[in-house]
This record gives C-alpha cells, structure tokens and sequence, in this order.
C-alpha cells in the first residue's frame, strides 16, 4: 500500500531553519562581479540541491562549486545537514568518499539519487553555526580553529564567514597556517559576491 507524501512544514521545524533551507536551496552566480573584476574573481556557480528527506531523515542539500566555464568538473562538493539549535541553526558538513562519481549531480537529479549516506563521511570540527539578523543570516565555523585542510603540504585551518540573504550568498574562505596564522589560500581580494539564478526551495524536504 502506497503512502501519500507529505511536505514537512514549520510545525516540524522552526521557522528560521525552514527560512535559511528555502534561502540556500538554489543556483548562485557571481557573473557581475566576475564579469566587474575579471582580474580578480573568476565566474563561479554554486549550487544548493535539496536532497530526498530519506537521506537523513532530516533536511539534507549537497553543495557544488563549479567555474563558469568548466560545468563538469567541479572543485568542491559537500553533503550538508541543517539542524535547528534553538539560538541557531547547525550545519554538519560531509565530504564525499568518491566526489568525481557524482559531478553535475547539483543539474542532474539522476546522479543526485545515486549519493547514499555511504557514499560520504562527516567533516569534523567543521559545522558552521548560522544566526538570524533581521533579513539575514551571519554564518561562521564553529570554534577552535580545528577544521584542517591541507593545501600544498601545509596544514591550514579553515575560516568560513557567510551572508545569506532570500537572493544573495556572500562568502569569504580562507586557510590559515596552522603553525604561523598566516593566510596559505583563499581570496585576497574580499568577499564572493553571488545572486540566486534558480531557486530549489519547491525540492526541499518531501516525507514519503
């Protein structure tokens, strides 16, 4: 016997989770400010896609970030999971075991449905923490400096700062030498600057 499906709503959870979940599910661009400054900002998309409410029994998005000009190969992927805290929401991130399998799954909903909780693994020290500001949201990682990624064999940590509006994400990454504080990558030059293109929020959280 088939059961109906069913959208979850705010009753399930709180009005500011089920916002910031609406406000990323979509395609960003940051074609004016690439196209602004090419000397400094390439054209990126990043792409948010709901993820079926299966997958973690929870509201679930895997994440893409791809140049313009090279949609296939994208250079980061994550898997993230939103749960509401009360005073703020918290996004554990996951990292995919074998990311290449599933490149474009973020405008192929058929290679979407082929990611499986077994296909990733948790990201530790690496959650970011999100809070409301009036029309906004201010997201950082969380503390203690302990989110390491290793660029050109140095070990850095990761600090992430985030806006979220309903049709922006601003975001400035950067990794810091673990050993010196100093910067080791990330941009030089300021803030990614993105406009929402397509929204996805219509895909978020179906309950079979």
């Amino acid at each position: 016997m088939m059961m109906s499906s069913t959208k979850l709503t705010s009753d399930m959870y709180s009005s500011d989770l089920m916002t910031l979940a609406h406000w990323m599910a979509g395609d960003f661009s940051n074609q004016k400010q690439a196209y602004e400054n090419p000397r400094d900002y390439a054209h990126i998309h990043v792409f948010f896609r709901p993820l079926a409410f299966d997958f973690f029994s929870d509201i679930g998005l895997y994440s893409e970030q791809v140049y313009d000009y090279d949609l296939w190969t994208p250079y980061r992927q994550g898997i993230h999971r939103l749960i509401d805290k009360e005073d703020h929401i918290y996004i554990e991130n996951y990292s995919l075991i074998d990311p290449v399998l599933y490149a474009g799954a973020a405008r192929e909903p058929a290679i979407l449905k082929t990611i499986t909780p077994d296909c990733i693994q948790r990201r530790q020290h690496c959650s970011m923490i999100f809070k409301r500001e009036g029309e906004k949201f201010i997201g950082s990682v969380e503390p203690g400096n302990l989110c390491r990624i290793e660029k050109n064999g140095c070990q850095t940590y990761l600090v992430s700062d985030v806006e979220i509006t309903a049709s922006t994400w601003n975001s400035l990454d950067k990794g810091l030498a673990v050993d010196t504080n100093e910067q080791v990558w990330g941009s030089e030059h300021g803030s990614l600057k993105f406009e929402k293109r397509e929204s996805f929020a219509h895909e978020i959280a179906v309950k079979k």
